[in-house]
């Protein structure tokens, strides 16, 4: 499979993301009226519970560490849209250096992670998961502070779930999400 990477990043540049058909043999570029963000300011939030296992310290965030390893995290679900065409789509975005997984370890263990996009100052999310409890909540928490750290401009959860709005997130129409994702590309960003 040929993987025109320039051509996919300025699909997510103007506000499109990639994902698998039902079936899994094609993929198609998807928008939508709305746009779930993680707040970067003071909206976000994270239940108590969680400052607790934050407090204990039972993590430590890597970045790219095991990248296929959080993308196969990311797929182990049913239904999933993340194909093995996607993890290729991935890989190569990876290897270009546009996409990233941000891992939470316990010890040697890859407790959860999150896979993302990152073009300048948007981090565009597109999975996450656990294999240990707590541990995509973490680096959850850990991710966005880091974004802060570097200035991102905004991260783009794409759809809201009951998971993400206990974090805080919240939608936005599809012009504001263009103009907030445009003054994001005007910002040169990164995780390391």
């Amino acid at each position: 499979m040929q993987i025109d990477v320039t051509s996919i990043v300025e699909g997510y540049a103007q506000g499109y993301f990639l994902m698998a058909d039902d079936s899994g043999s094609d993929l198609s570029w998807y928008s939508s009226r709305e746009r779930t963000l993680i707040p970067l300011d003071d909206r976000f939030r994270y239940p108590k519970s969680l400052q607790r296992v934050l407090n204990q310290e039972r993590f430590s965030v890597a970045i790219d560490q095991d990248f296929k390893s959080v993308v196969d995290g990311c797929a182990d679900r049913e239904p999933t849209w993340i194909s093995e065409q996607m993890k290729e789509v991935y890989w190569a975005l990876h290897k270009a250096g546009w996409a990233h997984s941000f891992e939470t370890w316990q010890g040697d263990q890859l407790a959860g992670g999150i896979l993302g996009i990152v073009i300048r100052g948007a981090f565009i999310g597109e999975s996450m998961f656990f294999r240990i409890p707590e541990g995509s909540k973490v680096a959850m928490v850990k991710l966005v502070e880091r974004l802060r750290d570097r200035q991102f401009v905004l991260f783009d959860a794409q759809m809201m779930n009951p998971h993400l709005e206990r974090f805080g997130a919240y939608v936005i129409s599809s012009r504001g999400y263009k103009d907030l994702l445009r003054s994001a590309l005007e910002r040169q960003c990164s995780l390391e």
